[in-house]
């Protein structure tokens, strides 16, 4: 059995552990490593069990805590070519990573402790950001988090998905409505920018559709705390899918909370 528990997502930390018993791993190191060990250790697991970490891009709500946590656990870290060299220079991993952190080519599935993943490049405002295409016991895990765009390439990761983590940051009317100022608005919807419940909602309708209701479990991430809520993020998806006649025992889905730990849940 995989389970799986989200320490923190949202823009004050993001962070999700994996493990099936033999094999563990973090995707993201943005929660301080006090504060992830505790959540651990309320779970019955610890900063010890995780065998390797990946990452998506390298700003600060993803990667705060990963030099600090890879150095002082050696923890290998596994990222692209590029996310590599910006992180060797960040002030959160300078001189942490040390001989710790290995490339994935994106789009080249490798094998990490006996685990299937495949990077694939998203559009954000970061150096190389990525999503994660994961193989474990015979589950196809998908994340895709920090998306300006659902694009063609992203659609054929996700509709292999059994388990897809699906950002949905903002609501368009909070968003427009809110204090923001102008530049930052138009910076979060751009192309480069976050995925809002409407474009999140129709990528569920097409991967659910071409998936022929293997999807199973989504988990709806990075909820903006000024822009949204759990509540409309999860109502437009429930409402998308059902235009295309998903019910609600069809499939499983939930938000995750932000700036605190998940429930533990079964893949």
């Amino acid at each position: 059995m995989i389970r799986f528990l989200s320490l923190s997502s949202g823009s004050s930390g993001n962070c999700y552990f994996f493990t099936n018993g033999t094999v563990s791993f973090l995707i993201d190191a943005g929660v301080g490593p006090r504060t992830c060990a505790k959540k651990l250790s309320e779970n019955g697991f610890s900063l010890s069990d995780v065998d390797f970490i990946l990452v998506t891009h390298d700003h600060t709500d993803h990667i705060k805590a990963l030099g600090i946590i890879s150095s002082k656990y050696c923890k290998p870290v596994y990222t692209t070519a590029p996310l590599k060299e910006a992180l060797l220079g960040n002030h959160c991993t300078a001189g942490k990573l040390k001989g710790n952190i290995h490339i994935v080519e994106p789009d080249v599935p490798c094998e990490i402790c006996g685990i299937k993943v495949t990077a694939f490049r998203v559009p954000h405002d970061a150096t190389d950001a990525v999503g994660f295409h994961i193989l474990l016991d015979g589950k196809n895990i998908v994340l895709v988090t920090d998306c300006g765009e659902f694009s063609d390439s992203i659609m054929e990761y996700a509709i292999q998905a059994d388990t897809l983590i699906l950002e949905s940051n903002y609501d368009e009317r909070m968003l427009e409505e809110g204090d923001y100022p102008s530049i930052l608005k138009h910076r979060i919807r751009s192309g480069t920018g976050h995925l809002g419940n409407r474009e999140s909602s129709l990528a569920l309708q097409t991967i659910y559709k071409r998936r022929k209701g293997s999807l199973q479990q989504v988990f709806l991430c990075h909820i903006s705390d000024n822009n949204n809520t759990p509540a409309l993020a999860l109502d437009a998806a429930v409402k998308a899918l059902g235009e295309v006649g998903v019910k609600p025992e069809d499939i499983f889905l939930n938000t995750l909370p932000r700036g605190k730990a998940s429930p533990l849940y079964s893949i």
